[in-house]
């Protein structure tokens, strides 16, 4: 029963970003259930029971101009240390793409997480603009927003340092994109950054 609740809610993060990460995280024990993991699918229902109306709103007076929010959580992953990363873009004022994926490498550094996290962001941008442009849409570059300023001067930076060079094709992809004119960064506080939502789980004034 508790394998087909956890079916239900992976359809539903089709229409509802803010239970992503929990059931990304329930996903991973589908094969080896607890109680704990039956007690938190039957928390989340009650979420979703007591707040129907918390689907996404398509606006059609919107602008076509792309945000993106991309954030990763170094280390997280208790027993393997692997990093999640995560991203959230938005279509003028609506939410149109969004993602959480535990990555299957482990990272080093906090900033080579978050690096990797704005390339899998990068990746989604590419695709959306050119459905665009073969729609007949003009869309300037997408803000690509971050909130690791380690990050960002990696993408800014010509010069590969050492503790960058088993990052090189990330580096060489978002640098490619950033010089095409397809995406620009910009640094985000994380009281600000969006994709929070998809990468950890947050306090309740938080979320």
């Amino acid at each position: 029963m508790a394998i087909v609740r956890i079916h239900c809610t992976v359809i539903i993060t089709i229409t509802r970003p803010d239970i992503t990460y929990c059931v990304h995280m329930l996903r991973q024990f589908m094969q080896d259930l607890r109680q704990a993991h039956w007690d938190t699918v039957l928390r989340l229902l009650r979420y979703l029971k007591s707040c129907p109306g918390q689907g996404i709103l398509l606006s059609p007076s919107s602008h076509l101009d792309l945000y993106v929010y991309c954030d990763s959580d170094w280390a997280s992953c208790p027993m393997t240390r692997k990093l999640v990363t995560g991203y959230f873009i938005k279509l003028g004022t609506s939410p149109i793409s969004w993602k959480t994926k535990k990555q299957n490498t482990v990272s080093r550094l906090s900033a080579e997480a978050e690096y990797q996290a704005m390339a899998n962001a990068t990746s989604e941008v590419i695709w959306i603009r050119n459905l665009l442009k073969f729609l007949g849409l003009l869309v300037s570059p997408a803000v690509v927003h971050c909130d690791n300023p380690a990050a960002i001067h990696i993408a800014a930076n010509l010069v590969f340092h050492k503790c960058t060079k088993h990052i090189e094709v990330d580096c060489h992809f978002v640098r490619e994109k950033i010089a095409s004119g397809d995406i620009v960064t910009c640094y985000t506080p994380s009281t600000e950054q969006l994709a929070d939502i998809f990468t950890k789980a947050l306090g309740q004034r938080h979320f």
